[in-house]
């Protein structure tokens, strides 16, 4: 039996459940058809614009109890002004908010009169752990409950919760959370938290009040959209690309995503600090690789059959999902790679070749991996130019005012890394960006280590190249991404010739294709590439702005574990870093801590970590490197300082 509710006039009590005037007999106690209220209440939440367009303000305290038809008996009878047949007409969505209200006892608040503008929710980027119900009428919707922000603590406490409610209590309880019923006539008192970048409107938090459990099914609009733009006239291209995710940061779960974490290594569970070598790759990108080589597999762009339709769609619909990553302004500035490393190439042999001259000048620094270079000491060295190096501090951080020194009316060039491999150093990128500018230079951003820690957006760096790597971003390997401004990519040549790079070609000559397929020569990594759109998929689902704080935490954590170990040197400590520990522990070699390490089943990186020269800047030819990734956890992390431990102690790991 439903426990009543202790409030008076409360839904659900006899007094509240009278009929609708005209119709005595429906009450909330007469049989209903759950089909048909099902069908209307969602056709009411989804099918009418001019009734979305208001936000309800009052909310019902209680799901009144609804008897459920025994098998073989006849349907209800529809509300009082809603016609019965198998599809609800205008009239009768619009009809409905007065039938729900005769079952919940409560007007729903609608007035479009008064509320002309769409009413589409703000949905907050990152998710507090729900303090109560908002909505206890719609407590089943439990996969919209995030959505909503912590409530205040001016909420009036329940003696005794309805049924429906006593799970979710009982889990509250166990979290530490008082069990209060929200004060939805004061708006104010929900603590909504912000999308990065984005306005707050209060009164779009005392509209979520109402139905915000649609959150999954609207965007936000764009701030240049007008007001009376309606839900069905937004066209696609216009809706930004906010981190909405769907559920909280949890790592246990998210372990779960990566099969490959259940391995057991040296008879010990498989612990893997070696991310900026690799990532390891979720469940949802092995399936969809899967699925691709069993019903898509095909060449692309150049048949007329349905598996090269698929095929060709699911390429381009990863293309488009990189777009939208790195938030370029169309696909067209989206080139598929190999990885940083081609990216890298790509660009010094098509437009650097192209523009680079003699005594013109490159500009990379001292934190590069080896792939930002080569490639252009190949350049340089080709075109009689010259390579200059930006030096870092004791910390591995830029000398911004040296950086500044060497930037000058020959610079044609400016690489830099957005995270550094081997330091976990994040430069001042765009200070540096704009400073080349200055000078008409352009810049390349090496993106391999970034992409997976922190938001990536090309256009608010305002760089002109971009680099990245689906490998290091839970992807496949042998994928990745060249960002170019489309302005600079369609004046510049190709690299490489053949199939699909053409338009049309003779003996005499040969007409170039428009990018990004004028950079994409022959058949690419066509599988490999929808993989890298599922792990980007996999990643925005979870939020990178949730991402970046939880490792930020796991890395500080990391850090101060490590630094109790005597005899231990952190290399690379500037105050902006990603998740990257470089060590060094006196009286061992890295090879050998790495040798035992992995006794222990802990997988990490020793050696120079294709970054010579900022080894040897801090009088070193290698160091251990321990790498964090969304997955790690603090155990991994105490996992490794005892380890290390053992090791100074003389106790040989995994004996």
């Amino acid at each position: 039996m439903t426990p009543s509710d202790p409030r008076p006039n409360a839904p659900g009590t006899a007094k509240d459940q009278q009929a609708p005037p005209g119709n005595e007999k429906w009450t909330s106690e007469r049989v209903l058809d759950p089909a048909l209220f099902a069908r209307m209440a969602n056709e009411f939440f989804t099918a009418s614009p001019d009734i979305a367009r208001a936000g309800a303000r009052n909310q019902p305290a209680a799901m009144p109890e609804i008897a459920i038809a025994p098998a073989g008996a006849p349907a209800a009878a529809a509300p009082p002004g809603v016609r019965s047949g198998p599809f609800p007409t205008e009239d009768d969505l619009r009809a409905l908010p007065t039938a729900l209200a005769s079952l919940f006892g409560s007007p729903l608040g609608f007035d479009a009169a008064s509320n002309p503008t769409p009413w589409i929710p703000a949905i907050p980027g990152e998710f507090a752990q729900l303090a109560s119900v908002m909505s206890p009428s719609f407590s089943f919707l439990n996969e919209a409950r995030p959505i909503f922000g912590r409530l205040s603590s001016a909420a009036t406490t329940l003696s005794e919760p309805p049924v429906s409610l006593k799970e979710f209590d009982k889990n509250s309880a166990a979290h530490g959370t008082p069990n209060v019923a929200p004060d939805i006539s004061h708006p104010a008192s929900i603590e909504a938290p912000q999308i990065p970048g984005v306005p707050f409107r209060p009164e779009a938090v005392e509209r979520a009040a109402g139905f915000g459990f649609l959150g999954e099914a609207r965007q936000l609009l764009p701030s240049d959209v007008p007001e009376t733009l309606g839900r069905k006239d937004l066209p696609a291209d216009r809706l930004p690309d906010f981190d909405l995710s769907s559920r909280s940061f949890d790592v246990n779960e998210i372990r779960r995503d990566f099969p490959i974490l259940q391995e057991r290594v040296n008879g010990r569970p498989l612990i893997w600090f070696d991310n900026a070598a690799t990532t390891q790759k979720p469940q949802a990108v092995i399936d969809r690789l899967d699925h691709f080589y069993a019903h898509e597999n095909s060449n692309i762009h150049r048949a007329a059959h349905e598996l090269a339709a698929r095929a060709t769609d699911a390429y381009e619909a990863a293309r488009e999902k990189v777009r939208r990553f790195l938030n370029a302004s169309t696909t067209r500035e989206i080139v598929f790679v190999r990885g940083a490393t081609e990216g890298i190439n790509l660009v010094a042999q098509s437009w650097g070749r192209q523009h680079i001259r003699k005594d013109d000048e490159i500009v990379i620094t001292w934190l590069e991996h080896h792939a930002n270079i080569v490639p252009w000491q190949m350049l340089c060295a080709e075109k009689g130019a010259r390579l200059r190096v930006a030096p870092v501090d004791d910390s591995g951080q830029i000398l911004l005012d040296e950086y500044t020194k060497l930037i000058g009316p020959r610079t044609r060039l400016v690489s830099i890394a957005h995270v550094s491999n081997a330091l976990g150093t994040v430069p001042p990128v765009k200070e540096m960006i704009e400073i080349a500018h200055r000078h008409d230079a352009k810049v390349l951003l090496d993106g391999a280590q970034a992409v997976s820690h922190m938001p990536v957006d090309v256009q608010l760096l305002d760089c002109d190249f971009y680099v990245l790597s689906g490998h290091k971003v839970f992807a496949p390997t042998g994928i990745g991404a060249v960002y170019g401004k489309l302005d600079i990519l369609e004046h510049t040549q190709p690299w490489q010739g053949g199939g699909s790079m053409i338009v049309d070609v003779t003996f005499e000559k040969t007409v170039y294709n428009v990018p990004p397929g004028r950079f994409e020569a022959g058949t690419g990594s066509i599988a490999d590439a929808v993989g890298l759109g599922a792990a980007i998929d996999y990643v925005q689902r979870l939020g990178l702005a949730s991402i970046a704080r939880y490792e930020h935490d796991l890395l500080l954590y990391a850090t101060q574990a490590l630094l109790k170990i005597p005899g231990l040197r952190i290399i690379g400590t500037a105050k902006e870093k990603a998740s990257v520990l470089s060590f060094v522990l006196d009286g061992f070699r890295t090879e050998d801590i790495g040798t035992a390490l992995d006794r222990e089943g802990i997988a990490v990186r020793a050696g120079h970590h294709c970054a010579q020269p900022i080894h040897r800047r801090f009088g070193l030819e290698s160091t251990v490197r321990a790498s964090l990734a969304l997955y790690n956890t603090c155990e991994e992390v105490d996992a490794l300082v005892a380890a290390l431990w053992n090791l100074k102690q003389g106790h040989r790991p995994g004996l």
